[in-house]
């Protein structure tokens, strides 16, 4: 059976413009692209543990990281923890030169876009240096509790069953997390193997997690890939 999918009652979100994200120094106020969009942000601004599962362009990761900037900008989350699997699509790059962060930007870079398309580069720059944004990498969470901040867990496809139990124990006290994932691009060797899979199949009768359900009518990147 597929995930059950809570839903929020449409006249809630469109009888007024009342969903939206407001990032201080941001560009301009984000306003969700539809119900699809609508009931993912208010479910982020309302549940501690959302999955956004859906195909490409439908905005998962960009409102992911906008709600998360809004939480961290306005002090009511103490930092942002950004994270996915080092899975390449393909053939191998091969080693990466440089320290740590840079090893990870490739791989890290569509979580980069979206923030520099929401806040000014100089912002995202600021806000490394002072640890309000952290790029962790998923291998090395084991052990940790993340407490009073936003964790975004991206391309959570590709991350394996243990792997996903890792992560999600990972979550401490005023924490939010936000897995997304596209089940039709798993680049593991073993599809069936995918963590993402397996967590909706378990966690899909927690009334305390969501998952929002994205599909093809949802792209707004670009009306060719529908």
């Amino acid at each position: 059976r597929p995930p059950r999918y809570t839903l929020f009652p449409y006249t809630t979100l469109f009888r007024s413009r009342s969903i939206s994200i407001n990032v201080p120094g941001g560009f301009s106020r984000i306003y969700p692209r539809g119900l699809g969009q609508a009931r993912y942000v208010k479910a982020i601004q309302s549940f501690d543990m959302v999955f956004s599962i859906g195909p490409a362009g439908t905005g998962k990761t960009f409102l992911a990281v906008a709600c998360a900037l809004e939480e961290v900008l306005s002090r009511r989350k103490r930092k942002l923890v950004l994270t996915r699997p080092v899975v390449e699509a393909g053939r191998s790059l091969g080693f990466l030169p440089g320290d740590l962060t840079q090893k990870l930007n490739p791989y890290l870079r569509p979580l980069y876009d979206a923030m520099e398309a929401i806040i000014p580069h100089e912002t995202v720059a600021r806000l490394q240096e002072n640890g309000a944004i952290e790029i962790s990498p998923l291998a090395y969470m084991r052990g940790r509790s993340l407490r009073n901040c936003v964790v975004i867990l991206d391309e959570a496809q590709n991350t394996t069953r243990e792997q996903m139990k890792m992560f999600l124990t990972r979550i401490g006290e005023d924490a939010k997390a936000i897995v997304t994932g596209d089940v039709t691009q798993i680049d593991l060797p073993r599809k069936n193997a995918s963590g993402l899979i397996h967590a909706a199949k378990i966690l899909r009768n927690i009334p305390e997690i969501y998952f929002s359900a994205f599909g093809t009518a949802d792209v707004v990147r670009n009306p060719l890939l529908k």
